[in-house]
C-alpha cells in the first residue's frame, strides 16, 4: 500500500521544529510491571518513524520520565522529548518551575528538554510569572521550546503575548481532542492555534480506548459513528482506531495526535494509520456521524 500525505512531518508552530505526524503519550508507561515491554514499544515506535515522545512529572510520580530516560540510553536515535510542569497550589513560582525542570531533566538523563509545558492553568497561578520562568529556562539552555496544556484560547493568547516579549514563540497547546471530544473545534482553541500558528497536540485521540471496534459498537450513543468507522476501516483493511487517527490528521495540519501505546503491537497499529488516507467523502461521512459538538 502506498504511503500518503499524513506521513509529512508536522511543525511545532513558529518554532519550525518538525516532528512525526503521530507522537506517543506515555502516561500508562508508568503503570505496567514489565519495563522491558516499554522499551520494545519505544523501539517499535522509532522503527516506524515516530520521534515525538510526551511525558510529565506527574506520570507515575516521575516513573514515566525515568523509563524514557532508560529508553534514550538504550536506543540513542534522536527523538523530541516533551514533559510538563504541574503548577499545583503553593507551587506556582518561577523557583518551583525551575526546580521541577531540573528534577525532570535528571530523571530523563538530559541536559536540555526539547519541549516543556505548563500542564494546566491552575486557577491561582499567575500566567505571566510562569511565562517569565519558562523564558528563563530557555535563556539557561535547559528548554528549547515552550508549550501549554489544557489552556483555553484566551489563556493561550496571554501566554503567547508574554512569551513574545522574550522573542519566544508558543510552540503547542496539548488538549483532549478526538471524535468523541470535539470541544477544541467550538471553544476557540483550534481557531487560536491556527491564528497564532501553534501546534494542537491531541491527547486521548482514541478517547481513552473508546474508539475501537468493540467499544464504539457497544455504545448506543455512538452507534452511527461506530458503523461509519467500521465500514471505512474495512474498506482500507484497517482498524477503527486507525480511521479515528486519520480523521484527526486530516482535520488540520496543526493537529498532532499522541495516542498511547503500551505494547509493540499497539504502536504498530497506530503507525499503520500513516500508510493510507481518508477520501474526501469518507472524511465528510465521519464528520457528519460523530456526536453533536456542543
Amino acid at each position: 500500500m502506498a504511503m500518503s500525505e499524513p506521513l509529512r512531518p508536522r511543525v511545532l508552530g513558529k518554532t519550525g521544529a518538525e516532528v512525526s505526524p503521530l507522537g506517543v503519550g506515555t502516561n500508562r508507561w508508568s503503570k505496567g510491571a514489565n519495563d522491558d515491554a516499554v522499551f520494545e514499544t519505544y523501539r517499535s515506535l522509532l522503527d516506524g518513524g515516530v520521534n515525538f515522545v510526551d511525558t510529565a512529572e506527574v506520570y507515575g510520580f516521575g516513573k514515566s520520565e525515568r523509563l524514557i530516560g532508560d529508553c534514550l540510553r538504550r536506543d540513542p536515535r534522536p527523538v523530541l522529548v516533551a514533559s510538563k510542569f504541574a503548577p499545583f497550589i503553593a507551587r506556582t513560582s518561577a523557583k518551583h518551575l525551575l526546580a521541577a525542570l531540573d528534577a525532570s531533566l535528571t530523571r530523563l538523563g538530559l541536559e536540555t528538554l526539547d519541549l516543556y509545558y505548563v500542564h494546566f492553568p491552575f486557577p491561582f497561578a499567575n500566567l505571566d510569572v510562569l511565562a517569565d520562568a519558562m523564558a528563563e529556562a530557555v535563556r539557561l539552555g535547559k528548554v528549547r521550546y515552550v508549550g501549554v496544556s489544557n489552556f483555553s484560547a484566551g489563556q493561550m493568547r496571554r501566554m503567547a503575548d508574554r512569551l513574545a516579549r522574550f522573542d519566544i514563540p508558543l510552540a503547542a497547546n496539548e488538549v483532549n481532542y478526538s471524535l468523541l471530544n470535539r470541544k477544541p473545534e467550538y471553544n476557540g482553541v483550534l481557531e487560536a492555534c491556527r491564528e497564532l500558528d501553534v501546534a494542537l497536540v491531541a491527547y486521548f485521540p482514541l478517547a481513552a480506548g473508546r474508539l475501537t471496534s468493540a467499544a464504539v459498537a457497544g455504545n448506543g450513543k455512538t452507534e452511527t459513528l461506530g458503523k461509519t468507522l467500521d465500514s471505512i476501516a474495512q474498506s482500507h483493511d484497517a482498524s477503527v482506531s486507525q480511521v479515528a487517527l486519520n480523521w484527526l490528521l486530516r482535520r488540520d495540519d496543526h493537529v498532532i495526535p499522541i495516542p498511547g501505546a503500551t505494547k509493540a503491537r499497539h504502536a504498530e497499529d497506530n503507525l499503520n494509520a500513516l500508510r493510507w488516507a481518508l477520501t474526501d467523502e469518507q472524511f465528510a461521512a465521519i464528520d457528519a456521524a460523530s456526536p453533536a459538538r456542543k
